[in-house]
């Protein structure tokens, strides 16, 4: 019998899930398996193809979930040969917001036939838009009734969080709220297939629910005011029953054996966000180090001792990335999305029939020609609000501007503005918490972007004047989860009792990192000032064109 263990972490995307399989004692992985989702992001049909979706929804299949389980699971088994005895741990984490309305034993609503046809049924995916009526609505509500808790907020709650989304099932579909026995994360959900427990996690509680350790949820005289209907919603249809990160939410059930080919009994740990659960993976388990989770969207965690009020920050939560720290939140909704939608849409059939004469990918392609340019010299600047703004404005209702355009402007020169308005906005969300008492002496990055685009990540490293560490693991966000489930499976299986030790063992950051280049330092500073002009402009209400644009766009697309 082999001494090595192993625990699986399991990455929940916005595409897909993967599954890696972990050695205990190293942090290295062994194994990794990738499974697309069967439908996909669906943002304008459901599956039965007839039935479309408004704009600024985006929704998901929760049978997509059940198969990344069954397939990726036996597919790093099968690889390494590894005996499922020497697995003894799972750690699950899932993008956020991502919401579903389930039955009382767990069946999402969309499982039934009667719901089928129905979107509200089906899981709100984070880049869920559709609630923002419902998030104003809230906010305001909560500011006339002088509640404390936007503060943590960083003054909003957003169109992206539980209960504006249930707000929005209420509005539109109240045959579903009626149905629904629970509304619960995505994350929570799949820990509930797996042990059969019901074990709320306290990130997405606190970044997503309106939950503190303290306070717990808002009382319901808030709920009421909201809508009367809404007044029991914490007991009949939440959890005020909430459980820390690192504990143990149970163990894996017969069924679930059978499906993953794992051993029933195996530890599972409490559910967690993939943004927070990379924190440890690059060993941050200390105040002053700020990790940028860099894929379609970037979200940055930092952590603290002390609870400050940060505008437009996602969330402040007690135990909320790390215990015994305050966890911070903040993040932006457009980044590698940004990129794609840009080679999808604007890029002259030259430039791909170019990219596959060299047999390049395209990015690769548009990033050697945008290489060749000194920061400046396209004389273009750019807002990245393509996808709304998640901090520090908290507005869904954002949307993208490019300036300084001419007849000579080159697809390559808009490409550099659009990465470099990304590093700005994450400029922003730094300034913004080093101005309200929470310092970043070091910056640290992992995802895809992080990985393997140089170009930019020295772009950020001349635009926030910080050296940059990059994280040394391919996945790091499941390897997060995995560090989990070695925490859940305790010392005495071969895990570890707390996420401090395992930080120390399986952590992965590279020796190498980025340095600012002090010239285009100074020319960053005065592009930056340039950005933050327009961002207060367009952004704090002193001329609200996007959304007179998009009230425009509505009127005419229902008539």
């Amino acid at each position: 019998m082999s001494n090595k263990k192993y625990s699986l972490g399991i990455d929940f995307g916005t595409q897909s899930g993967r599954a890696v399989l972990v050695e205990t004692d190293t942090g290295n992985i062994v194994a990794t398996a990738v499974k697309e989702y069967t439908h996909g992001v669906m943002d304008e049909y459901l599956p039965d193809g007839k039935t479309r979706l408004e704009p600024d929804w985006a929704l998901e299949h929760p049978a997509d979930y059940l198969e990344v389980l069954a397939v990726t699971i036996p597919a790093v088994l099968k690889e390494t040969g590894v005996s499922p005895e020497d697995v003894i741990g799972i750690g699950i984490d899932f993008t956020a917001c991502t919401m579903l309305p389930i039955k009382s034993d767990g069946t999402p609503l969309c499982f039934l036939d009667e719901f089928k046809a129905n979107p509200h049924a089906y899981v709100k995916l984070w880049k869920h838009h559709a609630a923002q009526p419902e998030a104003n609505r809230l906010n305001e509500i909560a500011e006339t009734m002088g509640f404390d808790f936007l503060k943590r907020y960083g003054g909003k709650i957003s169109s992206e969080w539980l209960i504006p989304k249930i707000m929005q099932i209420l509005d539109e579909a109240p045959e579903v709220y009626e149905a629904a026995d629970k509304f619960i994360e995505a994350t929570d959900w799949i820990i509930l297939k797996l042990t059969g427990n019901e074990r709320r996690n306290s990130c997405t509680a606190g970044y997503k629910a309106i939950w503190s350790k303290r306070e717990g949820y808002p009382p319901k005289e808030f709920f009421k005011a909201l809508d009367p209907r809404l007044e029991n919603l914490v007991d009949e249809k939440l959890s005020g029953d909430i459980y820390p990160l690192g504990g143990k939410a149970g163990e894996l059930t017969k069924e679930m054996a059978e499906l993953t080919g794992l051993l029933p009994g195996t530890a599972v740990a409490v559910a967690n966000v993939d943004a927070h659960v990379a924190v440890p993976a690059v060993g941050i388990v200390e105040p002053g180090k700020m990790l940028m989770i860099m894929g379609t969207s970037t979200c940055h965690m930092v952590l603290g001792t002390e609870e400050r009020i940060v505008p437009g920050m996602c969330g402040v939560v007690e135990d909320g990335i790390i215990p015994g720290f305050l966890g911070y939140e903040a993040g932006q909704s457009c980044v590698g999305d940004h990129f794609e939608w840009f080679i999808e849409n604007c890029l002259p059939a030259s430039y791909k029939e170019e990219a596959k004469r060299m047999g390049v990918n395209i990015h690769k392609y548009l990033r050697e020609k945008a290489k060749k340019l000194r920061p400046g010299e396209s004389g273009l600047i750019a807002l990245d609000w393509w996808n709304g703004n998640r901090s520090v404005l908290v507005d869904a209702d954002l949307t993208g501007v490019l300036l300084g355009c001419t007849l000579n402007t080159k697809p390559e020169e808009i490409y550099r503005a659009l990465i470099e308005a990304t590093a700005y906005g994450t400029n922003m969300i730094i300034e913004t918490f080093e101005n309200n008492g929470v310092p970043i002496n070091e910056l640290y990055a992992c995802g895809g972007i992080a990985e393997k685009d140089e170009f930019m990540m020295q772009i950020y490293a001349d635009v926030t004047n910080r050296e940059i560490r990059i994280s040394a693991s391919p996945q790091t966000v499941a390897l997060g989860s995995a560090m989990f489930g070695a925490v859940a499976a305790g010392k005495a299986k071969g895990g570890y009792d707390t996420i401090f030790e395992a930080a120390k063992c399986m952590s992965k950051v590279k020796d190498e990192y980025y340095k600012p280049i002090p010239e285009n330092v100074e020319i960053y500073k005065k592009l930056y000032a340039e950005y933050k002009i327009l961002h207060d402009y367009f952004g704090r209400g002193a001329n609200d064109v996007m959304k007179r644009l998009k009230d425009i766009k509505k009127s005419v697309s229902e008539n």
